[in-house]
Formats: C-alpha cells, structure tokens, sequence
C-alpha cells in the first residue's frame, strides 16, 4: 500500500488492523478506480455523491482533487454536494438520480432501471453500481470509526 500510494492514509491505518480485509478491499478498490471502463468523471461524480448523502466529508474531500483531474469543474463539484441536478447533462443527471437511489433506497425501481438500461450496456451498468455500492462501504467504514 505504501509502495503504491505514498503513504499510508487514515483509512488503510485501520484497515491494516486486519491484513485480510485490507487486501480485499485493495483489490475491490483498484478494480473499481483503475481497471473498470467506466468513464472517471462519471466514478467520480457518484463517489463524490455518495459521500454527501452518506454525509462523509473525508471521503469527498479525498476525491474532490481527483474528480477535478478526471475533468469535473468546481461548479460541477458544488453541484454535487448541494443536489443540484440542473448543471449536468441528461447522462450525469440519471447517473446521480441512480446513485441517489441505490445509497437512500437501496431498491431501484423498475422505470428508472429501464431508463438506465436504455442508456448504458451492461458493463457499464454492472461498473457503475459496483462503484456505487463500494462507496457507500467506503463512506460507511470511515465514518463508523470516525475517520476525519
């Protein structure tokens, strides 16, 4: 972890408390953040909108640098954390109403599925949830144990 990042963050100081789930969840992360086709700004805004609806400020002060690398704009960030949906294109704008969904309600209705099976192929669609759900572990962990 070190090797790869750096340094060791908060986060992986606790989860090195237990090797194993420390190299799952590296594993599930990198898979996630570097290997899925998913489009980065698109990753990005959903970890970002997990982290506001999870109300885990960590989280998204760790990824706001990196969304403004994957070409998200400062408008578009504070977009994000207020909800507000009108800045985004028709694409983003599904992408988070889905994101919004599956971290409040956790089931999906029928109509928006659709919508998000007429926009987008099963890879993404699987990436896109995947990244969903992951972030909202993500936000979780950290703020059950606190990480500021």
């Amino acid at each position: 972890i070190i090797a790869s990042r750096g340094k060791v963050s908060p986060l992986y100081e606790l989860l090195l408390h237990s090797p194993p789930i420390a190299t799952g969840w590296e594993a599930l992360l990198t898979a996630i953040r570097r290997q899925s086709t998913l489009a980065p700004a698109l990753r990005e805004l959903v970890i970002l909108r997990v982290a506001v609806l999870n109300k885990a400020p960590y989280e998204f002060d760790a990824h706001t640098p990196i969304a403004r690398e994957c070409g998200l704009s400062d408008v578009e960030i504070q977009a994000v954390a207020l909800g507000n949906l009108q800045v985004f294109t028709r694409q983003e704008a599904l992408v988070l109403e889905y994101c919004d969904v599956m971290t409040r309600d956790i089931h999906v209705p029928d109509a928006l599925f659709a919508r998000i099976r007429q926009t987008f192929d099963d890879t993404t669609i699987v990436e896109l949830t995947a990244t969903i759900a992951a972030y909202n572990m993500v936000s979780r962990f950290l703020e059950a144990l606190h990480v500021r």
